[in-house]
């Protein structure tokens, strides 16, 4: 599947579903410290940190990439829950680490502290996890 990762800065109406229908099935604790899923998309495009990953003109993935002068922090990631298990995940994460790297820093994960599922996938993808 050649998912391609893009920075959402301006998104379509089509673009908007797709990112409400990514972020309909995440746990609450994956929103933390936002109130719901929709004010989680609206920090991401305010302050540019929203990231998606896109094949066949639809949105399948998406994660905020805080970028800066410290390590970049990978948050926020979710997958639809029709298209998990399809390497989406793994495309945003890839990616992510390209753009860190290629700008000279380190990459992390950051998650609430105490989620089991964000401490497998560090541990999976050889990255360090902060938390929020």
């Amino acid at each position: 599947m050649p998912v391609q990762v893009e920075t959402v800065s301006q998104p379509s109406a089509q673009d908007r579903l797709d990112l409400a229908r990514i972020y309909a099935d995440a746990p609450d604790w994956l929103l933390a410290p936002h109130a719901d899923a929709q004010a989680l998309i609206d920090a991401g495009l305010a302050t540019g940190t929203l990231i998606a990953g896109r094949f066949n003109d639809r949105l399948l993935g998406a994660a905020l990439l805080t970028r800066g002068d410290q390590p970049w922090q990978l948050s926020h990631l979710c997958v639809r829950a029709v298209t998990r298990r399809r390497g989406v995940g793994r495309r945003l994460l890839e990616q992510a680490r390209a753009w860190a790297e290629s700008a000279g820093h380190p990459l992390q994960l950051a998650a609430p502290p105490g989620h089991l599922e964000s401490q497998a996938l560090a541990a999976r993808a050889q990255l360090p996890l902060a938390s929020l």
